[in-house]
């Protein structure tokens, strides 16, 4: 596999933010993710659930509440704001003040302005019936039903504050869902789920689902299956199930109870496959529904999401420093240093700590979208929805200093990603309609050089940027899975990748042949000539034989592809769990072949090893990987960020009773 100094860092305290709000588009298969600094994020779920699109939050800036209108996303908040997203350039398009209304109002007064009878109650969850005609809402100790056009109250239905001590408080009806056949579901603090008729006014049937609160409940698009999130971070599913054996009569049943989360679940929908999933553990659930699976595949699997599918950590490798990306702020430390040499596995005496440089606060509201640093570490760029700033950065010994480059080019006004040539002396902006700005860097500032714009008219928004180690060549990836080859010479387009069903997640040039290797989120991979405009022999071969069933089961995406100078024949990737070095001169695996065989390997003679290594070499050293680099001196930065010590930072889950205690 290869040996390599590891610097094992951990002191990158990246916090997730909690989930508050989902929102499913079933035409397009598009998940929304509304966290509670206030970014979305937009998976698609045919896609291995890939985050495809990330719009960065604000200061201040809550949402309580997703709806899709078609492929339009809205958002709302409990300052009274409802905002439009602009899906293809990833920001905000715009927000209005809805007469201060509070989030819950949002499914009424988005494109409505009604006059509801005047309530003394505050109403904390609404729900339409799909006629139009009538809506739901739930309060403190009751559930209303209105009429849309009169205003006027229809039914008052009574809330049950349940037994005990429990009675002396109020039951907040935290969701209600308004079924077609008139059928009113609600969840409740006080642990029930219950269904309502909407013609009598009257309770059905109640069903306890736990002694804590029930806070989400959505139903799955025919209205068969219904979910329920609770504050003990519990989801129990509903089906509406005929009793007896051939007769129409059904009612709606309690068929299982999945517990994946440790703190509450703000937020549940039911997919054409799948529960999802999110609260304030900051993960992003998807259970698949078995019964509704026909091929079992690595797609169908139980799947956790915990971190972005983007890097939040830059290195200058000619420098030893790194760039850590929070929200607000920038992080620049330079890495620790060793002496000596161990064997494998072996801890080096640390005869220099890391040390934190820099702290750069950003200017204004706005969240970081993006940033870099150069690989010679004097240049520091960050972007957010609204400006680019750009510094330079001055080190003397021990001293740290900035300046700030003040006259920017009018075209750096943002970026969707941001990238530095191999020798620091060009700056790279991903703009809007797929197009690449450049800026060549020096002592002096900074200057405009072009604009680099794809051939196929795409609008849609650069996700990832490579450039070659020799200066001739930029490659991009957008959303619409389209990877554009510019010559840097010619400032011209060279060619396009044949478009993949699969979006690209990582991407690099070889600094010898200048081949183009592309992982995908269905765990595909491919190398693409740039000189020659056509995949490699070693990729056709990939495509012919296939890859290994292990590796495609895989339940993360790749986040960075790297080259090992000193062997040409080594790709290096890594993904959330696993750093892997593919050794493109060994054969490919089939699944006849051990996968992870390194231990067999080492108990085997020299020539017994020839006939049994295969071109995958996987490390599980590692766990929770953020960021794996390798950097000038041959050494490999591995960025970890422990979900234990997520876990930590968290606020404590609600208390249950343990049992026999």
């Amino acid at each position: 596999m290869g040996e390599f100094k590891v610097h094992r860092v951990r002191f990158f305290d990246y916090m997730p933010s909690g989930i508050r709000a989902l929102a499913f588009n079933g035409d397009t298969e598009r998940m929304a993710v509304a966290r509670m600094d206030g970014s979305v994020e937009i998976f698609h779920c045919s896609d291995r659930f890939f985050q495809e699109k990330i719009i960065p939050g604000r200061e201040q800036c809550g949402i309580e509440g997703l709806s899709w209108v078609g492929e339009r996303l809205f958002s709302a908040g409990l300052n009274g704001g409802i905002t439009e997203y602009d899906l293809t350039n990833q920001k905000v398009k715009y927000t209005i003040d809805a007469y201060k209304i509070p989030w819950y109002t949002f499914l009424i007064l988005c494109f409505y302005h009604l006059n509801l009878d005047r309530q003394k109650s505050r109403i904390v969850s609404l729900s339409w019936h799909t006629s139009g005609s009538k809506i739901a809402a739930g309060m403190m100790d009751m559930i209303q039903i209105f009429n849309v056009e009169t205003g006027h109250s229809i039914h008052r239905m009574l809330a049950d504050r349940g037994v005990g001590t429990s009675r002396s408080k109020e039951c907040v009806v935290w969701s209600v869902v308004y079924l077609s056949d008139g059928t009113i579901v609600s969840g409740d603090s006080v642990g029930m789920v219950k269904l309502w008729d909407d013609q009598t006014g009257t309770l059905i049937k109640s069903h306890n689902v736990t002694k804590c609160d029930v806070l989400a409940l959505s139903v799955s698009q025919n209205e068969d299956s219904l979910v329920a999130g609770t504050s003990e971070g519990t989801v129990v599913q509903f089906q509406f199930v005929s009793m007896v054996l051939g007769k129409d009569d059904k009612e709606w049943v309690r068929t299982r109870t999945f517990k994946n989360h440790t703190h509450d679940i703000r937020a549940v929908a039911e997919i054409t496959t799948a529960v999802v999933s999110g609260g304030m553990d900051a993960q992003l659930v998807v259970k698949p529904l078995l019964d509704k699976i026909e091929v079992r595949s690595a797609a169908s699997a139980l799947r956790k999401i915990h971190f972005p599918h983007r890097r939040l950590v830059f290195c200058a490798r000619n420098s030893g420093l790194m760039l850590f990306q929070y929200p607000g702020h920038l992080e620049l430390w330079r890495l620790g240093e060793s002496e000596g040499k161990g064997i494998p596995g072996s801890s080096l005496f640390v005869k220099r700590n890391p040390e934190k440089l820099l702290h750069l606060k950003v200017k204004g509201e706005d969240h970081i979208r993006c940033s870099a640093v150069s690989p010679c570490g004097e240049w520091i760029v960050y972007s957010t929805a609204s400006s680019l700033r750009l510094y330079r950065l001055h080190c003397d010994n021990n001293n740290v200093s900035i300046t700030k480059i003040s006259k920017l080019p009018k075209v750096l006004s943002s970026a969707n990603q941001l990238c530095f040539s191999s020798d620091s002396s060009h700056l790279f902006s991903a703009s809007t309609q797929s197009s690449v700005h450049i800026v060549s860097l020096s002592q002096s500032g900074c200057k405009f050089v072009g604009t680099l714009k794809p051939k196929s008219g795409s609008h849609q928004a650069i996700h990832l940027l490579a450039a070659s180690e020799d200066g001739e060549w930029l490659a991009s990836a957008n959303s619409d899975h389209e990877v554009h080859i510019y010559n840097l010479q010619t400032r011209k387009a060279h060619c396009t990748v044949p478009v993949y069903s699969s979006a690209v997640t990582a991407m690099g040039i070889h600094p010898t042949t200048n081949c183009l290797f592309m992982m995908y989120a269905d765990q595909q991979m491919c190398e693409y000539s740039i000189e020659q405009k056509q995949y490699t022999d070693w990729s056709r071969t990939v495509q012919r034989k296939g890859l290994h069933r292990l590796w495609m089961e895989r339940d993360t995406p790749c986040l960075n592809v790297m080259f090992n100078p000193q062997n040409p024949s080594h790709v290096i990737l890594h993904d959330t769990y696993m750093l892997c070095i593919i050794d493109q001169s060994l054969p490919l695996p089939d699944d006849k072949t051990q996968f992870y065989n390194q231990l067999t390997l080492k108990s085997l003679t020299e020539d017994q090893r020839k006939s049994h290594s295969h071109a995958f070499k996987v490390c599980k050293t590692f766990k929770d990987i953020l960021c794996v680099e390798l950097i000038s001196d041959q050494s490999l930065v591995v960025v970890e960020r422990p979900l234990e010590d997520v876990a930590t930072q968290l606020p404590a889950p609600i208390k249950q009773k343990k049992f026999a205690t």
